[in-house]
């Protein structure tokens, strides 16, 4: 069984071909000191939280919802990322961070992007090149496009909620899903009627971190209880997981998801949001 969309992946050997093409974009979702320290030759370092949130108020590190249309723009023409572009992203992290960029990048309108299999864990353990060398970049035009189709807000997954039109799949740890983990948020719990799937576990946790297969990936969503034809919500925290699951379920060639960006980071800080445990 194969990826529904298997262009959604770069894989290492394909990178490896294409690290001089001009229409490839490579960008570091990790943190700055450790891309620093070393990445793929011609990849350009994401200079800010890999979350891509906007400012926080309250002077934290990221604020509660995506990086705004012209915010957007910005970071990604400094980056060399205009309209046309191939853009390849990768991370340390099991593709937590690249996942969260592929969805803001298809959020904004650029849908051409994969995400490199295994990212940073098989690059480096298959021995290929890396380098402390930052690219110099040229300037490009990027222009936002919002798809509000594949985002949900807070008062949309109520309402949808209340008219049982949609699935909700929660892409937290068990502790955060059962009420044990709070995050410093006001209240725990989980979105009434949510299914469960931590997005952890749809990565290998070898050395080469790459997603599971196909037929791997189509068991776990179906043990979740979620089903090829109903839209469906993801949420986490902060909108990160939520994206990774996202991914999966696009790799799937599951249509109608949309990531709920504020999460519980939102949901659980408000008073009128229904929660449960158990």
């Amino acid at each position: 069984m194969d990826y529904a969309r298997p262009e959604l992946l770069a894989d290492t050997g394909w990178l490896a071909a294409h690290l001089s093409d001009p229409e490839v974009r490579l960008i570091d979702c990790g943190f700055l000191d450790a891309y620093n320290r070393a990445h793929i030759p011609g990849a350009v370092g994401l200079p800010v939280h890999h979350y891509i949130k906007e400012p926080d108020p309250a002077g934290g590190p990221f604020g509660v919802h995506v990086m705004a249309p012209a915010e957007f723009e910005a970071l990604m023409g400094s980056l060399g990322v205009g309209d046309a572009e191939t853009v390849v992203v990768y991370d340390d992290d099991s593709s937590r961070p690249a996942t969260r960029l592929w969805w803001v990048l298809n959020y904004y309108g650029h849908t051409n992007v994969k995400v490199l299999n295994g990212g940073w864990h098989k690059w480096v353990t298959e021995g290929r090149p890396i380098t402390f060398h930052a690219p110099a970049v040229a300037p490009a035009a990027f222009h936002a496009r919002t798809n509000a189709a594949i985002r949900a807000s807070a008062e949309y997954l109520g309402e949808r909620l209340a008219a049982g039109a949609c699935q909700v799949l929660d892409a937290r740890s068990d502790d955060e899903w059962q009420g044990t983990e709070d995050r410093g948020n006001r209240r725990a719990g989980h979105v009434p009627g949510a299914r469960h799937m931590e997005w952890s576990r749809c990565v290998d946790p070898g050395d080469l971190r790459t997603f599971l297969s196909a037929a791997e990936l189509e068991r776990l969503v179906r043990e979740a209880g979620i089903a090829r034809d109903r839209e469906t919500v993801t949420y986490c925290q902060a909108g990160v997981r939520a994206a990774h699951v996202a991914f999966v379920l696009a790799l799937l060639g599951f249509e109608k998801v949309r990531v709920y960006d504020g999460s519980m980071r939102e949901w659980a800080n408000r008073r009128e949001t229904p929660l449960t445990l158990g």
